[in-house]
């Protein structure tokens, strides 16, 4: 199947499982997980519609750049970020999704700073508790986000997550219930109901993310296919 035949069918996974929820499908923002996916996959996935496509790698992000790969739509950072690699990150993405330690917070604030710019982003929360993945841990979370607020040049706009890739389908419902619980405490306490996104579902259970609440989901290999890792 084609890049736009695949979105148009993860788009009706969205819109039912939405439904099924009680939710406005429209509420959802999908975004194409482009790694080790070429400028030409990236702009038929444009032309289909994509709402964002996102990079996991600074180099092959800053590569695409360069070849105008993401005319048309916005871009996110999805990945684990290196804090030497901040400053080819802040100012060129719309969303930097993953900001799970204190450190790159910082990084993320001194490089917006020095750039006159407001970065947006996530929090990232390390809902398993690995040891292997970065992220706040959950009770760390409301700490991380007051220390957000006292930044001027970062914004936080939501909450994002990754459950532990050997988690089953019960428990991986129950981690995106609570950051879907810590997402409202979070929002209602500090940000006045203001935050957006709730960034929770990969290509194997983002309809489940969507029945917890997400709001973001990110969906690579569904549609783009299989990535072939050498």
């Amino acid at each position: 199947m084609s890049i736009a035949e695949n979105i148009a069918r993860v788009r009706a996974n969205i819109a039912a499982a939405a439904r099924e929820a009680g939710r406005d499908p429209g509420e959802i923002i999908l975004v194409g997980a482009s790694k080790m996916n070429d400028a030409a996959a990236c702009r038929e996935a444009i032309a289909a519609g994509i709402d964002v496509l996102g990079e996991n790698r600074v180099q092959e992000m800053t590569r695409k750049l360069g070849e105008n790969a993401y005319d048309g739509a916005p871009l996110h950072f999805i990945g684990h970020l290196q804090r030497n690699k901040v400053k080819q990150v802040v100012g060129r993405v719309a969303l930097i999704q993953s900001v799970g330690s204190l450190e790159l917070l910082d990084e993320i604030e001194k490089t917006a700073a020095r750039q006159e710019l407001v970065q947006d982003i996530l929090l990232e929360v390390n809902i398993g508790g690995e040891e292997a993945k970065s992220g706040f841990a959950p009770a760390d979370i409301h700490a991380a986000a007051e220390a957000a607020l006292e930044r001027p040049h970062v914004r936080v706009r939501g909450l994002m997550t990754i459950p532990p890739a050997d988690a089953d389908r019960d428990t991986n419902m129950r981690y995106f219930e609570k950051v879907r619980a810590l997402y409202v405490d979070i929002n209602t306490k500090l940000f006045h109901n203001e935050l957006e996104y709730l960034s929770m579902g990969m290509s194997g259970d983002y309809e489940d993310a969507i029945r917890a609440g997400a709001t973001m989901v990110r969906v690579g290999t569904a549609i783009f296919g299989a990535r072939h890792y050498t």
